[in-house]
């Protein structure tokens, strides 16, 4: 393929080389996204009471750090609302251009803040503000990548383009865990707290410099740019639609709106609420209920992310070869099928078995139905409100799942004194899943500029 061969058929013409940058875009922007909410989770947990909340009781203080780390999630959701529709509205670059700066930018300033000692309780304040701007910006940022690769991409590869936005979330999430453990491997704990925990926030800028000039040399989704309600790069309000007879927009305005959003829920909350679980939950549950080394299922949560590499574009193929719903079918009950006995096996196996067990159950329950879900999510959606309903699908779908899962999943464990809610949970989540992929239509292939939903 050369560099003027078009890769989007049917839509505005795009090189090879548009392909590749918008590819880099989105998996440097979703990258971008887990790596700041990973340095700041982590920094919560570690240095942020003593640094900023420092005037009460550890306990307190660690309650409060976690807290300036929860208010992100609002954030998130409002961003999703805001940025989705102006993303339908003006175009996909100039959102995703908006959401990486806000992210950026607001990391960046987080590594220059001066210290409850220093300012007093302006610095927490300080600290919740640029976290609000944080997850303001990310609300969106997962969700107009994805819309972008997906509208850019040839539809007999759209699958496996698409799963960068997947691959991205793994990277930012190693990256910035490395860049903690090596904090904690090579500084003592008064460097690390005067001066070492500003260094991965301060860094994150170089990681901004690189997204926006990505960002600023992207041309406009080939989609956007066919849709028939776009006119000189915005598109018309439904009232100017009425108003110029434009019939060819009719079947997309008329459809009644709501059967698809529900349907995506659904296929988020399997990987959204597995995640949940597998990544947040297990972990502290090994440690604190199984007396198990923190060490080896945080090393499980690596090695496991890294066969994701392989899992998720292997798994963005499947669908582009067989379809989607076939995939998530066969993804979903097959973590029906294994999580008693995975859940057994961390209960009463040894760490090499746990290991295993965490790897298998990361991979097949959670990363495998997140690179179906990039697409299709994108695919179910019609151009018209696509950025919208993806956004905000997924932003509930996490608070519903990825949030609140692990805060029952502990309750459940706590008054039962045994592994079978967790199981029970994961099984629940999948099976949601399930239904929703079994009623959803077939998308491999589907149309993008079409402005009504496939369902």
């Amino acid at each position: 393929m050369t560099e003027s061969t078009p890769v989007a058929e049917g839509t505005a013409a795009r090189t090879t080389r548009d392909l590749s940058r918008a590819a880099v875009s989105g998996w440097l922007g979703t990258a971008m996204e887990f790596m700041d909410f990973q340095l700041y989770s982590l920094a919560a947990a570690i240095v942020f009471n003593k640094i900023f909340f420092p005037e009460v009781s550890p306990a307190i203080g660690l309650i409060a750090a976690m807290a300036t780390y929860g208010v992100g999630y609002v954030a998130r959701l409002a961003g999703a609302v805001y940025f989705g529709r102006m993303g339908d509205r003006i175009g996909r670059k100039k959102v995703l251009f908006i959401t990486i700066a806000l992210m950026g930018v607001s990391t960046t300033l987080i590594g220059a803040l001066p210290s409850y000692a220093v300012i007093g309780i302006a610095a927490p304040i300080l600290l919740v503000a640029l976290r609000l701007i944080q997850g303001f910006g990310a609300g969106a940022e997962i969700a107009g990548a994805t819309v972008m690769l997906a509208e850019y991409a040839p539809a007999r590869r759209r699958g496996l383009i698409s799963s960068l936005v997947s691959l991205g979330t793994n990277s930012g999430t190693l990256a910035a865990s490395g860049l903690w453990a090596l904090l904690l491997a090579v500084l003592s704990e008064e460097q690390l707290l005067s001066w070492g925990w500003r260094l991965p926030f301060l860094l994150s800028f170089v990681v901004l410099l690189f997204g926006v000039w990505v960002r600023a040399n992207l041309k406009e989704s080939p989609v956007f740019e066919e849709r028939p309600d776009v006119v000189d790069g915005v598109a018309l309000s439904r009232k100017e639609i009425e108003e110029s007879g434009a019939s060819a927009l009719e079947e997309g305005l008329k459809q009644r709106k709501g059967k698809a959003f529900l349907l995506a829920l659904g296929l988020r909350f399997g990987q959204a609420g597995n995640s949940g679980l597998v990544q947040t939950f297990l972990v502290g549950y090994i440690a604190t209920e199984l007396a198990v080394n923190k060490s080896v299922p945080t090393a499980a949560i690596v090695y496991g992310s890294l066969l994701g590499f392989v899992t998720i574009p292997v798994v963005g193929m499947l669908g582009d070869r067989f379809g989607r719903r076939p995939v998530y079918l066969g993804l979903s009950v097959l973590t029906v099928v294994i999580a008693v006995p995975m859940m057994l096996t961390i209960a009463s196996g040894g760490t090499a078995a746990l290991t295993v067990a965490m790897i298998v159950g990361l991979n097949v329950g959670v990363l495998g139905l997140f690179s179906l879900e990039s697409v299709t999510m994108a695919e179910l959606f019609g151009s018209r409100t696509r950025f919208t309903q993806l956004a905000v699908a997924k932003e509930i779908g996490g608070i519903l799942a990825t949030a609140i899962g692990p805060v029952l999943a502990a309750s459940l464990t706590a008054v039962t004194g045994h592994w079978w809610p967790v199981a029970a949970m994961l099984a629940a989540y999948s099976l949601i899943t399930f239904v929703s992929a079994y009623l959803a239509p077939e998308t491999r292939g589907r149309d993008l500029v079409r402005l009504e939903d496939a369902a």
